[in-house]
């Protein structure tokens, strides 16, 4: 059976007027940038749809933003009635998904990250580090490089032959000289303001943890797959894995082939870019991946869906 996954994109991928033609034309997109702006304190409607790229590059104003958007796009979605068999996001991407699973509303879900974007900028600011993408190496070569350089982790499996690193500044340009050194078609350090997904912003972690513990996680609807652990969750652990994110890898090289694995076929990405549609063509050429990112997508669905194995 031709099972179908929703995916969630992570930091990064925002966009200037992100989510504005699809909530001019759906009450309900709308009604998430005003729920999310009254859950965050922030003015989201202005930030998506009128902010300059500069404001948005502020980790603690991205990520409500970016979660916003995507709810809204799923919402918009909705009403065309897709549903999904599997809900997946990439590091702050848990968080929409699992209010697309309805595991936590979508107000509980932009409160999170709200506090998270504020707990990873303090985290950053005290601690500050970097983060680089190596494209070329296998998986392997990169996690030897890591062990053998003190203060530098793998940080994101986004797809085979790109992997993310995260750490010290020192330990991290010297990843990308060894990396090169390897072979490496490319080694780039990433426009980002810390070391995330290392253990340098473990206070991060901290902070958040309290506000997660707040949140009464249901079962999800549609099951969750988590890219901490590459694994579908139950609620129970959903708030420890919610605080363990912050801290360890992103695993979505093995979390999508997983999904493959169990009958996903076809990829649908909801929210702003189309990030995670290109990696899942990298993870596996065979199956069908498509963007929901504006309201063109979403009137193309029913030709986009067509596509589908």
């Amino acid at each position: 059976m031709n099972k179908i996954a929703f995916c969630f994109p992570g930091q990064g991928s925002f966009e200037v007027g992100m989510g504005r033609d699809i909530a001019e034309a759906f009450p309900a997109a709308m009604a998430i940038f005003k729920k999310g702006s009254e859950a965050s304190g922030l003015d989201l409607e202005r930030l998506c749809f009128h902010a300059e790229p500069e404001e948005l590059f502020d980790t603690a104003v991205q990520q409500p933003a970016l979660v916003a958007t995507s709810l809204a796009m799923l919402a918009a979605l909705r009403e065309r009635g897709v549903k999904a068999d599997f809900v997946i996001g990439h590091s702050v991407g848990e968080f929409a998904a699992l209010a697309a699973a309805e595991a936590m509303t979508a107000e509980e879900a932009i409160t999170l990250v709200r506090e998270r974007g504020l707990a990873m900028a303090e985290a950053a600011a005290r601690h500050p580090g970097s983060m680089a993408a190596i494209l070329g190496l296998a998986d392997e070569v990169v996690e030897a490089l890591c062990r053998r350089i003190l203060g530098v982790w793998p940080a994101n499996y986004n797809c085979p032959g790109q992997v993310v690193v995260s750490g010290e500044n020192y330990a991290v340009d010297a990843c990308i000289q060894q990396a090169q050194d390897e072979g490496a078609r490319r080694a780039v350090k990433l426009k980002v303001s810390g070391a995330f997904h290392s253990p340098l912003v473990a206070r991060a972690a901290d902070r958040l943890r309290p506000a997660i513990e707040k949140v009464k996680f249901q079962e999800p609807e549609s099951p969750f797959m988590s890219t901490v652990t590459a694994r579908v969750e139950s609620a129970q652990r959903i708030g420890p894995l919610l605080v363990d994110q912050l801290t360890a890898p992103v695993r979505f090289t093995q979390s999508a082939t997983e999904l493959m694995r169990q009958g996903v076929r076809t990829f649908v990405e909801v929210g702003p870019g189309n990030v995670l549609s290109g990696l899942v063509k990298r993870i596996d050429r065979s199956v069908h991946a498509v963007s929901i990112n504006n309201l063109d997508a979403l009137e193309r669905l029913p030709e986009l869906l067509a596509g589908r194995a």
